[in-house]
């Protein structure tokens, strides 16, 4: 069965006019397609100040979509608001770790997070649950992994300065499932492409803003740019191609 994903990534959502209305202008987008995704996922930094307040923002953005919806969290998010506000549970510290099976592959979102700090790290306990989570799949199902901090350079001191940290741990536990066919992630505000531990990385583009490289200008931030999303399509291959889309 082909599947049909759509990811968005870094809305940095805190209350300005502009952040709601470059959010909802992609949301409306994904609302009229002429066919619905088969999941939308939301890979970190939904909220900018991790205030309550922009969780139930964004969980009102995103109610009732015609698919399912998975996230998970991003540096600029809080473990304990982003679960009361957006996810309907009691506040925790603890990492959010979630798995979902839609139209037989399994997604797993996965929390990068260190709290306080930009560059990203799957704790132990995050490193066991994939392991576990993967370990348990029936025999034959692939699945995606998805996390917010890209574990490879990007070639730009930005995003590259806040990287995940020890990506070897990663890569050895990848080596043991070869179930997983590709790796999804943001935080670098721009869309890329990569590879790691032998399998397809792809970077989602971002809602807030977009990244410009060094040999593009000298302003990295470029503010004026549209949002953008990404789309893709894994295939029965197990083949994964990726389309992206600037949001007018």
């Amino acid at each position: 069965m082909t599947l049909l994903l759509a990811q968005i990534s870094d809305l940095h959502l805190d209350g300005t006019e502009r952040a709601t209305e470059r959010a909802a202008r992609v949301v409306r987008h994904l609302r009229g397609l002429a066919r619905p995704v088969d999941a939308l996922l939301v890979t970190g930094d939904i909220a900018d100040h991790a205030a309550e307040d922009e969780y139930r923002e964004a969980a009102e953005l995103l109610a009732d979509l015609p698919f399912p919806v998975l996230h998970c969290p991003g540096n600029h998010d809080a473990r304990p608001a982003y679960r009361k506000a957006l996810l309907g549970e009691e506040p925790d510290t603890a990492p959010v770790n979630r798995v979902h099976l839609v139209g037989g592959t399994a997604i797993l979102m996965a929390d990068s997070t260190i709290p306080g700090r930009d560059e990203g790290l799957l704790e132990p306990a995050t490193l066991a649950w994939i392991d576990r989570t993967l370990g348990e799949l029936p025999p034959g199902t692939p699945a995606l992994l998805a996390f917010h901090q890209p574990p490879v350079a990007l070639h730009h001191p930005l995003p590259d300065a806040y990287a995940l940290q020890r990506p070897e741990e990663l890569a050895a536990l990848l080596d043991a499932h070869p179930e997983v066919v590709a790796l999804i992630t943001g935080h670098a505000h721009t869309a890329a492409a990569s590879t790691f531990a032998g399998r397809p990385l792809i970077v989602g583009p971002a809602i807030t803003w977009t990244l410009q490289l060094p040999w593009e200008t000298e302003d990295f931030i470029g503010r004026d740019q549209p949002p953008a999303l990404a789309y893709h399509v894994l295939d029965e291959e197990r083949r994964l191609t990726t389309h992206y889309r600037v949001v007018l």
